[in-house]
């Protein structure tokens, strides 16, 4: 059974929220702050993280940084807050996505569901028939193990950042466009927010090279072969 962490410090929306998990099938264990989070965390690291922006104690964000220090689960943000700036302190903090308040559960289902699934394609993906690893100047890719390597060193990379490393190695020099990212990686496009794409591909330029990958205006982006 899929463990859940959710942390949610309204309690009507906490209970309403882990009922309604539970009725799919999740396990889930419902803590009212940050610090509870952390220690449930610690306690037993879930298969995936729900967590609130406004937390007493700890706050979301600080939450996520500590989560994402010791483990790479795929965490999702949930905030009554759709100011553009604080999508992007949220994703840049770790989350591998954000969801804005107030949400349908099912809507909420599908974005749990599609985080534990790049997780377990990332976990399952099988090597091609021929060489697996594509060379980018210092950057090779290894597309049977997903190890990514910049210069000779092995780079630190989420899940999420492992699957957007291989849809662009996948076809260097083409673009994609932030639609076909979230369809690819996140497994959604409608109701999907670009500004996701947009903040993973900044911290993934951080770890492989900002000139790696190229924005064209207008349409998205693409790794420079």
């Amino acid at each position: 059974m899929t463990d859940v962490l959710l942390v949610e410090d309204d309690p009507l929306l906490r209970e309403a929220t882990q009922l309604s998990l539970e009725r799919y099938g999740y396990e889930v264990r419902a803590v009212s702050d940050g610090q509870a989070g952390l220690a449930e965390f610690r306690e037993r690291v879930p298969d995936v993280a729900v967590l609130d922006v406004m937390l007493p104690r700890l706050d979301g964000v600080a939450l996520v940084r500590l989560i994402r220090a010791e483990s790479r689960l795929p965490v999702l943000m949930v905030s009554a807050r759709t100011d553009p700036v604080d999508v992007v302190v949220g994703l840049e903090a770790g989350a591998d996505d954000y969801l804005t308040k107030p949400y349908d559960i099912p809507v909420l289902v599908a974005r749990i569901r599609s985080a534990l699934r790049r997780v377990t394609n990332t976990a399952r993906s099988e090597p091609p028939e021929d060489d697996p690893v594509l060379r980018f100047g210092d950057l090779t890719v290894d597309t049977a193990s997903m190890d990514v390597h910049r210069a000779g060193r092995l780079l630190d990379l989420t899940p999420t950042e492992r699957r957007l490393v291989l849809e662009f190695a996948a076809e260097p020099g083409v673009v994609l466009s932030r639609m076909t990212l979230l369809e690819r990686v996140w497994d959604y496009a409608c109701g999907g927010d670009s500004r996701v794409v947009d903040v993973h591909v900044k911290r993934l330029r951080v770890k492989i090279g900002h000139e790696r990958i190229v924005t064209v205006r207008g349409f998205g982006y693409k790794l420079a072969p």
